[in-house]
């Protein structure tokens, strides 16, 4: 088992795609690269913590890869926006890759080089890399946030849109039904 951990705005968009992909054993969204130990969400909302809200993934290599993870994370985003998510903004949802091994980093910016020199020289990728510090898993109730509500507001209106055109997207990486 691998572990890789991303922040690319609100952690219930990145655990509602990435629990989908084969391979993916468990996603956990949480807290990271911030300086209070044991966060909380109110206290992360505030954007004083230095904590971005992130996704932990558990991860078989042998079925997906650290590159198709890293494909499909800047894919559901936009790399290239400082601070901000859609109407999410603050540090607290920045982009950011925190690596677990010197092959993830060389990985991640092999990939933001490349991504680099497909866009426009005034919109460079702005996603950090750094070291993998202390992860905090978040709150019980912001685990499997999508799958558990469906039905409310920003699940329905900005993450089933994205998850929809994720799996347009990356239909081949599914998980089959009984994964």
């Amino acid at each position: 088992m691998a572990v890789a951990t991303f922040a690319g705005g609100c952690f219930w968009c990145l655990e509602a795609v990435f629990s989908q992909l084969s391979g993916v054993h468990h996603v956990t969204s949480g807290y990271c690269g911030g300086y209070n130990v044991n966060p909380t969400y109110e206290q992360v909302c505030t954007g004083t913590t230095g904590h971005a809200e992130a996704v932990r993934i558990d991860f078989d290599p042998a079925k997906i890869s650290f590159s198709q993870l890293l494909e499909v994370f800047f894919t559901i985003h936009d790399p290239t926006t400082r601070n901000r998510q859609g109407a999410d903004v603050g540090t607290q949802y920045r982009s950011a890759i925190f690596v677990h091994s010197p092959e993830q980093r060389a990985e991640a910016l092999a990939m933001i080089g490349a991504l680099n020199q497909e866009l426009p020289a005034n919109s460079p990728v702005v996603t950090e890399i750094s070291d993998a510090p202390q992860f905090f898993p978040a709150e019980n109730y912001h685990q499997r946030y999508f799958a558990d509500n469906p039905a409310q507001g920003y699940c329905t209106f900005v993450i089933s849109p994205k998850v929809a055109a994720f799996r347009r997207e990356f239909a081949s990486l599914l998980k089959t039904p009984g994964q």
